[in-house]
């Protein structure tokens, strides 16, 4: 039983809105001027400079998943074209990526819902973790109601997220057209400012990538997409461009509010700047920014089901992580997600060691394009219904390999250790677990003997006469 293609254009669309557009702009977008020395010309530049960088990257994925349209395409692509090792090690990282990632989300979301109740204080950390449990397994359980479903939620979450974007580019574009002084003043001797180093550039480069991850969840999904070949490019491309220029008009919207030390000292920057815009309306937009971006762990969860997914059907997890309930979801890839996710959220230390997967996620893209460019030289006749030009992986590998070799070299931290021992740790769990499949055999004998020892019949026809033997 497979996964039915349920997803068109439209909910396409709307899932990868929903999941690119999040804590990247509304809490957060002080990393990207903090690097750039508060340089407001340089900082809106790297913000529209990621976003290109991640648009040639995502288009060289489109590639991926066009030609193999099926459900955990990532995982699928590198089996058939890098090998088992490399297949695994990508599942490796891609697991606790999600699953630490989701843990500290719907912390972050949580904390955001209850502060608004300890005013004067910070809130306590038992309803914290309690509300964060709570939301990760109710969206666990609506991810087992399938894709269409996740998809109906991720709509509605986006159309909120780009009304309250609009709301606020909007906002800045009127103050800066109206042109009063205090408006208009940050703009006046950008160009004067302070330009950041090199190790600053690099930095304010990973920050920005981040806020536009989310566009990856499209080559896992690929299978449940009604007409992939067609509908992942013209979606990719649709939804970059849209989250590209709503990036760029929002930063310029902060920027003819607030000044850019108070964008980078805010903890939110969006209820900074409605504190300050707009004071009546704080309850109002800290709660719509809060439900809409809920929903993102519902899409991380049904991404990380689908890498399970596709690896129990090909062998490298439990087979019953690939089975499908009545909404054509694998209801135990999703409980297996949600269960380790809750792990991270109880042990809420754990949710501070995603900052060490950062590199190993750019090594995945890595793994991708070397892929990519394997299968081109070892297989041109590959039906391949869209193809992305050649330069543009080579400068996507160039790019990748570019952020993971530059913090190492010039900032070598404790950091990097940790990273590596990670990466070695995956190399001895797959290792460990051809060892077990090549010796399951054996296993199999050590039970029959202690079945036939206690007497106990064994239920399978093939064991039974394993067992005679």
């Amino acid at each position: 039983m497979r996964l039915s293609r349920t997803v068109g254009f439209f909910h396409v669309t709307m899932v990868l809105l929903g999941t690119i557009i999040g804590t990247g702009i509304f809490v957060s977008p002080k990393g990207v001027l903090k690097y750039s020395s508060l340089n407001i010309p340089v900082s809106l530049g790297i913000w529209a400079g990621c976003g290109l960088l991640v648009m040639l990257n995502a288009l060289s994925l489109v590639e991926l998943a066009t030609t193999f349209p099926v459900s955990g395409a990532s995982y699928y692509f590198l089996k058939r074209s890098l090998g088992s090792l490399a297949a695994f090690l990508s599942l490796w990282i891609q697991l606790f990526s999600y699953c630490l990632g989701l843990g500290a989300h719907t912390l972050l979301i949580a904390t955001y819902l209850i502060q608004p109740f300890y005013t004067g204080c910070p809130a306590p950390e038992l309803p914290i973790k309690c509300l964060s449990v709570a939301i990760l397994w109710s969206f666990g359980i609506l991810n087992a109601g399938g894709v269409k479903t996740v998809a109906w939620l991720q709509t509605i979450s986006s159309m909120i997220k780009m009304s309250i974007l609009c709301f606020i580019s909007l906002t800045g574009l009127v103050l800066l057209v109206i042109g009063k002084k205090e408006n208009v003043s940050k703009f006046e001797n950008a160009l004067d400012a302070e330009l950041p180093n090199a190790s600053q550039t690099v930095e304010a480069i990973l920050q920005g990538c981040f806020a536009y991850r989310g566009i990856f969840i499209v080559i896992n999904i690929a299978g449940e997409i009604k007409n992939p070949s067609k509908i992942i490019p013209k979606a990719v491309i649709s939804c970059l461009s849209i989250t590209i220029m709503s990036y760029l008009l929002a930063n310029v919207a902060y920027l003819t509010v607030l000044t850019p030390k108070e964008i980078t000292t805010s903890d939110s920057v969006v209820i900074t700047w409605v504190n300050r815009a707009y004071p009546s309306m704080q309850w109002v937009m800290s709660l719509g920014i809060s439900l809409s971006s809920l929903t993102t762990t519902a899409c991380g969860i049904l991404s990380a089901a689908r890498i399970c997914y596709s690896a129990s059907l090909e062998g490298q997890m439990p087979f019953i992580f690939s089975m499908l309930n009545n909404h054509q979801s694998p209801v135990v890839a999703v409980t297996q997600v949600v269960i380790l996710s809750t792990v991270s959220i109880i042990c809420s230390n754990l949710t501070y060691l995603i900052k060490y997967l950062g590199i190993m996620s750019i090594f995945n893209d890595v793994l991708y394009m070397i892929a990519i460019l394997k299968l081109r030289y070892q297989k041109p006749a590959l039906p391949r219904p869209y193809k992305v030009c050649l330069p543009l992986v080579f400068g996507s590998l160039a790019l990748s390999s570019f952020f993971i070799l530059a913090p190492i070299i010039q900032s070598p931290n404790i950091e990097h250790i940790y990273e590596g021992l990670f990466l070695l740790s995956g190399f001895v769990v797959y290792w460990l677990q051809v060892y077990l499949y090549q010796h399951a055999d054996h296993f199999k004998t050590i039970t029959c003997y202690l079945q036939l020892l206690f007497n106990v019949l064994p239920s399978d026809e093939q064991d039974k006469n394993l067992c005679s033997e």
